[in-house]
């Protein structure tokens, strides 16, 4: 087994630069002790600042968390209600320990289906921590994969509505992607015991490393983390060469 992880030494090739992370387990956390699912999406939201601090403690630049997904709106009313309302109270109490603790916040996601209050808590929250250089948290809220590539390619044909689709390039979806600024994730962990992408980040995710983990999130510890970053360090990323021509 792997020696769990404290600190990543700089330069050493091992470190992702990109954590992307789809928070799974939390309703059946909740079940297993008797408790609404709304218990269990409040137990997974305290762990997000424990994951980020550490992360950002080990030079990990950027983690990325798959918050609500456009499919997520089938759900339950009350659920869906539920998850807005934490949502909600997640920017209004997290902001100024962001600040604090050099925290770029960015949401990724269409926003328009939100309420005009939670909208405008989203824009502050960007704005108040665009300078933060530490670590940049996004969060895929009302988010899908598909549909970021779909409005890449309008993006695209918006700006240059002279070009022909046939000129339309990867790099130029790439760039109207809604992380264009953000390097690929290197380390996809999914927790809860399902081992599929659920339609995140479909694009971004074509050379991650994929950790599927039987731990629910509310209980996925920094210790978890830790066992993922050590798997992860493992591997042997050739992304589709040989070791000795990527060493070169």
């Amino acid at each position: 087994m792997n020696a769990p992880l404290t600190r990543w030494q700089a330069g050493d090739g091992a470190a992702p630069r990109h954590v992307a992370v789809i928070m799974d387990g939390n309703g059946r956390w909740a079940k297993k002790r008797g408790l609404p699912r709304t218990f269990g999406h409040s137990s997974g939201a305290r762990q997000v600042r424990a994951l980020v601090e550490h992360c950002a403690d080990l030079g990990i630049s950027h983690v990325t968390l798959f918050a609500f997904s456009s499919e997520n709106w089938k759900r339950p009313a009350d659920e869906v209600s539920s998850l807005m309302s934490l949502f909600v109270l997640y920017l209004e109490k997290e902001i100024r320990d962001m600040n604090l603790n050099g925290v770029r916040l960015k949401v990724i996601g269409d926003a328009s289906r939100f309420d005009a209050r939670l909208q405008k808590l989203i824009a502050d929250a960007q704005s108040q921590t665009a300078g933060n250089t530490r670590i940049t948290l996004t969060v895929a809220a009302n988010y899908g994969g598909r549909w970021d590539m779909l409005e890449a390619v309008r993006r695209w044909q918006a700006a240059h509505p002279q070009r022909p689709v046939s000129e339309l390039s990867e790099a130029d979806i790439a760039t109207y992607l809604s992380m264009a600024d953000a390097p690929d994730p290197d380390l996809l962990i999914r927790t809860g015991g399902e081992s599929r992408v659920s339609n995140f980040l479909l694009w971004q995710l074509a050379y991650a490393e994929l950790y599927f983990t039987d731990v629910l999130w509310p209980d996925f510890s920094v210790q978890e983390l830790d066992k993922a970053l050590a798997w992860y360090a493992d591997k042997d990323r050739r992304f589709g060469a040989v070791t000795q021509s990527v060493a070169s």
